[in-house]
């Protein structure tokens, strides 16, 4: 049965109609991130105690994270997608709303929200859960654990829902589109 969900679309406008094959073969713009760091982090990993205290730039701690989340999903939840190659949707217009608007608050080329129906798998967790990737892969795997089993928020923080699917993915709706300049000028 399919699934239907709602994405914040950044970056590229999506079309009525539209099908995505999303699966491994995808590179989105995680996956082009991380792999961007990934022989800085194999360089951090094979010698974390030359990095211990020192502050990493943002997209390398973020691909810290991301490959260790991906090693613990290989490892322990292999039917859940993997955020390197899924789609970030929600399952509520409300919810797909608030990150639309945080999207824009980060200064994030914020263009649509479309309703999409999947035919795939799909993963519900908590964002709060994400983390800053660190040098100690123990620990980041430790927590990249507590993502996927969708643990208690240490802060105790309301969670913020973000829903990865893959599969075929057709866009069926376009419920807001914004207006101006387009993202190509």
């Amino acid at each position: 049965m399919a699934l239907e969900v709602f994405h914040v679309v950044t970056g590229r406008r999506m079309e009525l109609g539209q099908i995505i094959q999303m699966d491994e073969t995808f590179s989105t713009g995680v996956y082009q991130r991380v792999m961007d760091k990934k022989s800085l982090t194999e360089e951090i990993l094979a010698e974390p105690q030359r990095y211990a205290g020192v502050t990493l730039e943002h997209h390398t701690d973020v691909a810290l994270r991301e490959l260790a989340m991906e090693e613990v999903r290989r490892e322990q939840f292999p039917q859940y997608p993997s955020r390197l190659h899924s789609l970030y949707t929600s399952r509520t217009l409300e919810n797909a709303k608030c990150w639309f608007q945080w999207f824009k608050d980060w200064g994030r080329p914020t263009l649509q929200i479309v309703r999409l129906r999947v035919d795939g798998r799909s993963f519900t967790g908590n964002a709060n859960l994400c983390f800053d990737g660190t040098p100690d892969q123990t620990l980041n795997r430790s927590l990249a654990e507590r993502y996927w089993r969708v643990g208690e928020d240490p802060d105790g923080e309301r969670p913020i829902w973000e829903t990865l699917v893959d599969g075929r993915i057709e866009v069926v709706e376009i419920l807001h589109e914004e207006s101006g300049c387009s993202e190509n000028g």
